[in-house]
């Protein structure tokens, strides 16, 4: 995915933080989409189908652009991604949204950005600042404590789910930003798909044969968002922004994800947005204002201009 900004006077941290922003808006309406399918479709259908149509949307796009197949040591990072962001988040995901709120689980992801920084120390190199740290688990902390203010209620089995689904969401997005700095940020989401789609057929249709296909058609649209954007599109932009801007930086922009949820579903929904929500988002907007002027020291690959260029310019 290749946005031209020749015309445009950003640096390569700021385009980074554009392509994540963009991301995070298409993950925003994930847990509501999610919410609404699982009402009528059972949670193992939506977290596997998911992949399952995201794969074939990869498998054309891969075929279309006579993309080359990944090394041996590049496919076991995409099993690693793909474990993460297409098995892991979107079935434990998908089985706690059948139990609690799209706002209740949406505050509880709060805590990805604090967890996808951790996985980019483990897996990307990434090297953030004392400052870096103070800022994001400002951020986290004010996710959750908006989540106790405003009732989202006590800690039940769903959050345990919501807890290692973000465990699993954050280690494949780190896995996936550091690899999408040499296989490119889209053909990192489609090589997963590929990748895992095997492993999603014969559970998936366990439970078609089981539960059967009938839903109602807000079921299906949510279904197909989270098909289509969520386990796709998304990515594109995603991946594309940490590639450039660093996990663990552009992977704090997730502290937006969680009152985008809540716009969203003031807008469609017609939900009421209580000043609470509206203040918490200002200190969230704040921190990530901090963290983005704090330093992050990226590793760098011998060999690899771009990478020790982007490395090079964080550490100014």
């Amino acid at each position: 995915m290749k946005l031209h900004w020749k015309h445009l006077q950003f640096d390569r941290e700021t385009i980074g933080l554009i392509y994540g922003f963009l991301g995070v808006v298409g993950f925003s309406l994930t847990l509501p989409a999610t919410r609404a399918a699982v009402q009528d479709l059972d949670p193992i259908f939506v977290g596997l189908g998911r992949g399952l149509v995201a794969a074939i949307l990869a498998a054309v796009t891969l075929k279309i652009t006579h993309q080359a197949i990944p090394s041996k040591r590049q496919l076991w990072s995409l099993l690693v991604v793909g474990l993460g962001v297409v098995v892991g988040f979107p079935l434990l995901s998908a089985w706690a949204m059948q139990r609690v709120p799209a706002a209740h689980g949406a505050v509880v992801l709060g805590i990805l950005p604090l967890t996808t920084a951790i996985g980019g120390v483990l897996r990307s190199g990434d090297r953030p600042s004392s400052r870096f740290w103070v800022a994001s688990i400002a951020g986290s902390l004010t996710v959750v404590c908006f989540g106790i203010i405003s009732g989202a209620g006590q800690l039940q089995t769903a959050d345990l789910a919501l807890f290692a689904s973000v465990i699993a969401a954050a280690f494949g997005y780190a896995e996936g930003g550091r690899l999408a700095k040499t296989l490119g940020g889209w053909q990192v989401i489609c090589w997963a798909l590929i990748v895992i789609a095997p492993f999603e057929v014969l559970p998936t249709i366990f439970v078609v044969l089981k539960q059967g296909l009938v839903a109602a058609p807000t079921a299906w649209l949510g279904f197909a968002y989270v098909s289509f954007v969520s386990q796709f599109v998304a990515f594109f932009a995603w991946y594309e922004g940490m590639a450039i801007g660093g996990v663990a930086r552009v992977g704090q922009i997730q502290l937006l994800q969680p009152f985008l949820t809540i716009l969203a579903s003031a807008i469609l929904l017609g939900e009421t947005v209580k000043p609470i929500a509206l203040g918490s988002a200002c200190l969230v907007v704040a921190c990530v204002a901090a963290g983005k002027k704090a330093s992050i020291k990226q590793a760098i690959k011998v060999g690899d201009p771009l990478t020790r260029a982007a490395a090079l310019q964080n550490r100014a």
